[in-house]
C-alpha cells in the first residue's frame, strides 16, 4: 500500500541567515563589477554631483559669517559659519571627475569649488578692513586656522572617507561628512582672506598653504576610498588618478612638514639694531646743578686790650670757596628686542606674568623692555613696552619669545665729579 503524506508548504528546516561574510558581500553587490555598470554608477554619481546655485548662495553666507567670527575672535561664530556651508558636493564631483578622466566634468567641479572658495575667501578681506577700526583686537582664531594639526587631519581624513562612502552607497545627502570636508577648507580661506586686509604679514601665506594642503589630504583620501570600494577608473581616468594622487604626494611632502618641536623659544639673532626697525631714543635729560652755597664771614678780634703802645691785631676768616656739586640724573638704557615666536605666528602680551590677556603682537613687532624679570611657575616673564597707534602700551612677555636687539644694560653707580672754584 503507497505510503502518502500530505504535502506542506513549510520547508522542512528553517532557514537560517547567511553567515556575515555572505552579508558583507550582499551590500557590497549594489556596486556593480563589469564596465557598463561601473559607467552607469559613475554617470549616476556624477549628476547628483554637479554643482549647483546653492553652492555660491551658501558659500557667500558662510564666508561673511566666518569673517565676522575672525572680526570677533568668536570659535561660535566660526562654528556656525561651518555648518551654514553648502553640501561639498563639487569635491565629491571633483573625485568623480578625475575618476573617470572627463576633463570638461573636471574643469567645472574644479572651477565651482574655486569659485566658493573665493567668496568665502572675500568675507575675510571685507572682516579685515573693519578690523583696523580695531586694532587692539585678539586674533586667535586666525593664528589656529593658519596652521597644521596633526589631530585635525585625522579628523578631516575620517570625514572625506566618510563623505565618499555615504555618497556612492546611500541616495542620502550626506550632511555630517560634509561639514568636516567645509571644515578643511573654509575657515583656512577665510583666515587667508582676513589676514591680507589686516596686514598680518606671512598669515596670509601660511592660510593659503593650510588650505592647499587640507585640500590635498582630504582628496587623496577621497581618491583611495573610491579605489576601495571597487570604482575603477574609465578609460582616460588611469592616467589622471595616477598624476593626482602624485600631485597630493608631492603638496604633503613639501609643504605638511611638522612645526619644530621647541617649546616657543625665539632664534638669538645678532646683537645689532635692525636696520627696518624704527627705535625711538631715550629722552635726554639736562644734569641738574646742586650748588652749595654755605659761606661764613666770621671776624675776630684776638686782642683789643690795649698796650702801653696801643696796638689793635684784628683776625678776619674769608669764606670758604664756592664749590658746586654736580648731581647728574642718568636714565636707564632701554633694551630694545623684537617678538620672535617660532609657533603661532606672534606672541600674547598680558597685564602680568601668567596674567589678562591684553592683545597679539606679531612677529617682527619691536619692543622695549628695561630688564624686569619674574619667575611664575617655572617660566620667566619680562615687561614690555610697545607702541601701538601713538599709545605706549605696557605689559608681559615669556622670555623665550623674545629676541634681543642690543644688549642688556649694566651699568653700575660712579662718584659724582667735584670742582673747586677759587674767587
Amino acid at each position: 500500500m503507497p505510503y502518502n503524506c500530505a504535502m506542506s508548504d513549510e520547508p522542512a528546516f528553517p532557514i537560517e541567515p547567511p553567515p556575515p561574510r555572505r552579508r558583507r558581500a550582499t551590500r557590497r553587490s549594489y556596486i556593480p563589477t563589469d564596465a557598463e555598470g561601473q559607467a552607469a554608477l559613475i554617470a549616476t554619481l556624477a549628476r547628483r554631483a554637479y554643482p549647483s546655485w546653492e553652492l555660491f548662495v551658501f558659500s557667500l553666507l558662510s564666508g561673511a559669517i566666518l569673517g565676522l567670527g575672525y572680526l570677533l575672535n568668536s570659535q561660535a561664530l566660526i562654528f556656525l559659519a561651518v555648518l551654514i556651508a553648502p553640501l561639498m558636493t563639487a569635491w565629491f564631483g571633483f573625485l568623480l571627475a578625475v575618476l573617470s578622466g572627463s576633463l570638461r566634468f573636471l574643469f567645472e567641479t574644479k572651477m565651482a569649488l574655486l569659485i566658493s572658495l573665493i567668496f568665502v575667501f572675500l568675507g575675510g578681506l571685507l572682516a579685515g578692513f573693519a578690523s583696523l577700526l580695531f586694532p587692539l583686537r585678539a586674533l586667535d582664531n586666525v593664528y589656529l586656522h593658519t596652521r597644521l594639526w596633526i589631530p585635525e587631519m585625522i579628523v578631516l581624513a575620517l570625514g572625506a572617507l566618510i563623505l565618499v562612502a555615504s555618497f556612492v552607497r546611500s541616495e542620502n545627502k550626506p550632511y555630517l561628512p560634509s561639514v568636516v570636508v567645509a571644515y578643511a577648507l573654509f575657515p583656512p580661506a577665510g583666515a587667508a582672506g582676513f589676514s591680507v586686509s589686516a596686514g598680518l604679514s606671512g598669515v596670509w601665506l601660511n592660510g593659503l598653504l593650510v588650505l592647499l594642503v587640507h585640500f590635498a589630504w582630504i582628496s587623496a583620501v577621497g581618491l583611495i576610498t573610491l579605489f576601495v570600494l571597487k570604482l575603477r577608473p574609465l578609460r582616460g581616468g588611469y592616467f589622471w588618478s595616477a598624476l593626482s594622487l602624485i600631485a597630493f604626494a608631492v603638496l604633503l611632502f613639501i609643504f605638511a612638514r611638522p612645526a619644530p618641536s621647541s617649546k616657543n623659544e625665539a632664534t638669538t639673532i645678532p646683537q645689532t639694531t635692525p636696520t627696518n626697525a624704527v627705535v625711538a631714543a631715550p629722552p635726554s635729560q639736562t644734569p641738574i646743578l646742586i650748588p652749595s652755597l654755605e659761606a661764613t664771614f666770621t671776624p675776630k678780634v684776638l686782642s683789643a686790650t690795649p698796650s702801653p703802645t696801643t696796638q689793635a691785631t684784628l683776625e678776619i676768616t674769608l669764606p670758604p670757596a664756592h664749590t658746586p656739586t654736580v648731581t647728574m640724573t642718568v636714565p636707564p638704557t632701554p633694551t630694545y628686542a623684537k617678538i620672535s615666536a617660532n609657533q603661532g605666528g606672534g606672541a600674547n602680551l598680558r597685564e602680568a606674568p601668567d596674567g589678562k590677556y591684553v592683545m597679539t603682537l606679531l612677529n617682527g613687532t619691536i619692543v622695549e623692555t628695561f630688564s624686569e624679570f619674574q619667575v611664575v611657575n617655572g617660566r620667566a616673564w619680562v615687561k614690555v613696552y610697545v607702541a601701538v597707534n601713538g599709545q605706549r602700551v605696557e605689559g608681559w612677555l615669556l622670555e623665550t619669545v623674545i629676541a634681543y636687539a642690543t644688549p642688556a644694560p649694566n651699568f653700575e653707580a660712579s662718584p659724582a665729579p667735584k670742582s673747586s672754584a677759587t674767587p
